[in-house]
């Protein structure tokens, strides 16, 4: 539970640098002193003098399963927690506060391994992004695809360059420049400069690596990327009528999206990458189609993307409430529409395509008695006619969006 403000903290978080306890500053040193229980990696315990008389636990695995039970164990106790650096950049810092709230967590940070590696390569924090791959899907790195764009990839282990350098070659960068900056702000720090394509290894354990990317793919974070970035079989949103979708489902940082008849996932995948907090649950019945929305998710830097393999409405009654709804499919399913209504938050984006005579008639209905907002999407594209060209007209879509008081 959130302690109060009024009261001490539960637990005090110590960041510590590579370069050990010399830039730890004294009022550390003497929490550290006075703590009942200290927590911490292996590593970090190793680094406490055998003469200081206290209990010295380390963090269980998995981690966050288990921390509840390790914290109510030592309840009452003066805790002390070590971490790397800042704890609340990708740190255990973050996960306490979560777990606690922060009246309950006091954190005393070091200088982080994101502020010397932007130190090192000379990089404003505003002019470049941050992406951990600690414990995380290292696809995640493949959002921020750019030319001209800077990453600082905070790596798992020794691996991750030479699995970061395949996975950049893959995706067309191999030009990007790979700075592997080693044991930063220790006696033992070092630096390896590459590209993805010439990067050979190998690493030490303790990594950060520098991009520097360079490629001829051109990434976009608004709505709208071409229909050939995803695999599919023929169900997929299509670049335009998605671009509008996403308009009228307005990702907001920390949102969940359902994205319900998911095909090939593409709207839940553009909701994701508006930003990096932004989340989606894909619902699709096609196990084949389920499995595909997996793998592009991954191909276009958001592999956390949930995906269900069900039917709708019978698979939504488990899900956490949406913030944003879009039906791209399946949307005259008895119960369907109602139940997405219901379960949105307050204030929640309700966006249903329909190419039928049948949804169409639905969708007409639902603006009847909900209001909102009711268009119909003509798209068409120049082609070849013998040697001319002429318009082609896509199949028109019905497009129903409503907002929940």
């Amino acid at each position: 539970m959130p302690s109060s403000d009024d009261r001490p903290p539960l637990i005090t978080v110590i960041g510590i640098g590579a370069d050990g306890w010399t830039s730890v500053p004294e009022t550390s040193w003497r929490r550290l002193l006075t703590a009942d229980v200290i927590l911490g990696g292996a590593r970090h315990l190793a680094m406490l003098p055998d003469t200081l008389d206290v209990v010295r636990e380390p963090w269980p695995s998995p981690l966050r399963d288990n921390l509840p039970v390790l914290l109510e164990r030592h309840a009452g106790l003066d805790i002390v927690a070590l971490a790397s650096g800042d704890p609340l950049v990708s740190g255990i810092g973050s996960t306490l506060i979560a777990l606690l709230g922060a009246g309950a967590v006091r954190i005393e940070p070091a200088l982080s391994s994101v502020a010397l590696a932007r130190a090192r390569m000379g990089w404003a924090a505003e002019a470049s992004a941050v992406v951990s791959v600690v414990g995380r899907d290292l696809h995640a790195v493949l959002r921020e695809l750019a030319p001209g764009w800077r990453v600082v990839v905070l790596s798992s282990d020794a691996t991750t360059p030479d699995e970061l350098a395949r996975l950049l070659v893959e995706r067309g960068y191999g030009e990007s420049v790979m700075t592997v900056l080693g044991d930063l702000g220790s006696a033992e720090e070092s630096r390896v400069d590459a590209t993805a394509a010439t990067w050979t290894g190998p690493a030490p354990a303790l990594n950060v690596v520098a991009l520097d990317l360079r490629g001829s793919v051109v990434g976009a974070w608004a709505g709208g990327l071409p229909d050939t970035a995803f695999e599919h079989d023929g169900q997929l949103t299509k670049r335009d009528v998605r671009a509008s979708a996403l308009a009228r489902l307005a990702p907001q940082p920390g949102q969940l999206l359902w994205d319900v008849g998911a095909g090939a996932g593409s709207v839940g995948i553009e909701w994701m990458r508006a930003h990096p907090r932004c989340w989606t649950i894909a619902v699709e019945s096609d196990g084949a189609r389920a499995e595909r929305i997996g793998r592009n998710a991954a191909l276009l830097g958001v592999p956390n993307l949930r995906v269900v393999h069900g039917r709708a409405p019978d698979s939504l009654g488990d899900l956490p409430a949406p913030d944003a709804v879009f039906v791209g499919g399946g949307a005259t399913a008895p119960g369907l529409l109602s139940a997405c209504r219901e379960r949105l938050s307050p204030g929640g984006r309700l966006v249903v395509h329909g190419v039928t005579l049948e949804t169409e008639s639905l969708l007409a209905a639902a603006y009847g008695e909900h209001g909102g907002e009711l268009t119909r999407l003509s798209v068409e594209h120049a082609a070849p006619i013998g040697s001319f060209s002429g318009w082609t007209p896509g199949r028109a879509v019905t497009q129903w969006s409503w907002s929940k008081p």
